[in-house]
C-alpha cells in the first residue's frame, strides 16, 4: 500500500484505460473527494455505486451505473440500471461489470488494516475482482469513518493507494413515522415473538416496526442493513447480547456510528453471506419486513418501478423473503399503505401493470390490517387481501376484478 496525496492520485486516475469503470462505496459511505477528483481528471468514465446519495459527480461523460438506484442517480439522464438481486452483484463484478478501479471509503489505518466502516456490502467482491485483473484499489481514509469488524477489515496488501481525507460522513436522518406507518408497525410488531431474528429494509415502515419492539427480549439481527432503530433496541435491552449483530451496511446518525466503532458485538459481513437465502433460513424465527409500492390479488409486489420507470431495484428483499419463508418459525411481511393519497388510488390492485419485484409472502400488511396469504388457495389469498389489507373504498372494485379473474 502506497500513501499518496490527492495531487498524486490524479496521475493514477489519468493512467486508467479509456472510459474506465470505477466501482465506489455507496449508500452513506460515498468517497466524495476521490470521486470529485475523478470527475475533474477524466473526460469520461462509468461510476458504479449502490444506492448512491445526492452529491455524486453527474455530468456529460459520466455514466451512472447501478443495480440499486438511489437519490443521487434516480433522475439522471445518464442512469444505466442493471437489474440484479443484491446477492448476485458480486458475480457481476467477476463477469460482466469488471472494475478498472475500485474506490473505498475507509477508516484510518489500524495496525495493518483499514475498515470499510459503514459500507461493506459488495465492496470485498469488487476488491477481489479488481486485484484479479490488476486494476488499482484506492482507499480514501477518513478519521470520521468508524472502524468495524468482520469482512469490513481490509489488509494493507489488498490496497494499492491510500489517500487521507478529513471529510464529514453523510448521515441518514430518519423521519418520525406518521399515523399510517405507526399503525402498520404496531400490526407487524404484534406478530414478532421474543427470540426472533429480524431483517428490516430501508424506510419509515421498517423503522416503525423497530420502535414497537422495545419490550421484546432476546431479539437477534441478521439483516442487510441496520439503522438507528436497532440502537434503540440495544438501549432497551431487547437484543440477545450473546449473539453478534450481523449486517452488511449501516443507515444512521452519529450515535449509531459511535456505537459500532471498535464494537466487536457488531459484525459487518459481505453481501454473499448476509444475503445468502440458505444462511438466512438458518436463523431462528427469521422475520423479514420490507416495503412495496403496490401489491396485487395474486400476492405479487412491485417495489421497484413507477409508471414503468425504475425507482430503486430488487435490492436484497427477494433474498430475505425466500430465506425467511424457509426459516423454522420464520415469516415475511410486505408492508405498504392501502391508499395513495396524492393520486387517490388504491395500492392494492387486481394485477400489477408494473414488473414484479417479489411474490409469495407470509402476509401483506397495511394500516387496514394483516392479510395472511401463505398456504392459502389463490381464491382465499385474493379474498384475504381484499378483506384485510385493501382500503374500504377499493374493496368493491377489487371484488369485481377478482370475479373477472376467476378468483371468487
Amino acid at each position: 500500500m502506497k500513501r499518496i496525496s490527492l495531487e498524486q492520485l490524479a496521475g493514477v486516475l489519468a493512467d486508467l484505460p479509456p472510459h474506465p469503470r470505477i466501482v465506489a462505496s455507496g449508500n452513506f459511505a460515498t468517497p466524495h473527494a476521490v470521486l470529485d477528483l475523478a470527475a475533474a481528471t477524466l473526460d469520461t468514465f462509468t461510476l458504479n455505486m449502490l444506492n448512491a446519495q445526492a452529491g455524486i459527480p453527474d455530468r456529460e461523460g459520466i455514466t451512472l451505473e447501478t443495480c440499486f438506484v438511489g437519490p443521487g442517480m434516480r433522475h439522471s439522464p445518464r442512469l444505466s440500471y442493471v437489474p440484479s438481486r443484491l446477492s448476485l452483484v458480486p458475480a457481476l463484478f467477476r463477469r460482466d461489470l469488471r472494475p478498472d478501479a475500485v474506490v473505498l471509503h475507509t477508516s484510518l489505518p489500524r495496525y495493518d488494516t483499514v475498515s470499510l466502516g459503514i459500507e461493506v456490502n459488495v465492496m470485498p467482491a469488487a476488491i477481489e475482482a479488481a486485484r484479479e485483473r490488476g486494476a488499482p484499489v484506492i482507499a480514501q481514509a477518513n478519521p470520521h469513518m468508524p472502524y468495524t469488524y468482520g469482512d469490513a477489515q481490509i489488509y494493507d496488501h489488498e490496497i494499492d493507494y491510500l489517500v487521507e481525507v478529513d471529510e464529514p460522513l453523510t448521515m441518514h436522518k430518519a423521519k418520525h413515522p406518521g399515523a399510517i406507518e405507526s399503525r402498520i408497525g404496531e400490526l407487524i410488531a404484534a406478530q414478532i415473538a421474543d427470540e426472533s431474528t429480524l431483517q428490516l429494509g430501508i424506510g419509515g415502515m421498517p423503522d416503525a416496526v423497530l420502535g414497537q419492539l422495545t419490550t421484546r427480549r432476546g431479539l437477534r439481527i441478521w439483516s442487510e442493513m441496520i439503522s438507528d432503530g436497532v440502537l434503540g433496541l440495544h438501549r432497551a435491552g431487547a437484543l440477545d447480547e450473546d449473539v453478534p449483530l450481523v449486517a452488511s451496511f449501516l443507515f444512521g446518525g452519529q450515535e449509531l456510528y459511535d456505537f459500532v466503532n471498535l464494537n466487536r458485538q457488531v459484525r459487518l459481513l459481505r453481501t454473499e453471506v448476509t444475503n445468502a437465502p440458505g444462511r438466512i433460513a438458518q436463523q431462528p424465527r427469521m422475520t423479514s419486513v420490507n416495503a412495496a409500492l403496490q401489491v396485487d390479488l395474486l400476492d405479487q409486489a412491485n417495489a421497484s418501478r413507477i409508471n414503468g420507470r425504475i425507482y430503486s431495484g430488487f435490492g436484497g428483499s427477494v433474498d430475505f423473503i425466500v430465506g425467511a419463508l424457509h426459516s423454522r418459525g420464520g415469516a415475511s411481511y410486505m408492508a405498504l399503505p392501502s391508499w395513495h393519497h396524492k393520486s387517490a388510488t388504491s395500492t392494492i390492485v387486481p394485477v400489477l401493470d408494473e414488473p414484479v419485484t417479489s411474490f409469495q409472502h407470509s402476509a401483506v400488511v397495511t394500516e387496514q390490517g394483516i392479510a395472511k396469504v401463505i398456504g392459502l388457495s389463490e381464491r382465499d389469498q385474493a379474498r384475504s387481501i381484499i378483506d384485510n389489507a385493501a382500503h374500504p373504498d377499493a374493496r368493491e372494485g377489487l371484488r369485481e376484478a377478482a370475479g373477472r379473474m376467476g378468483l371468487t
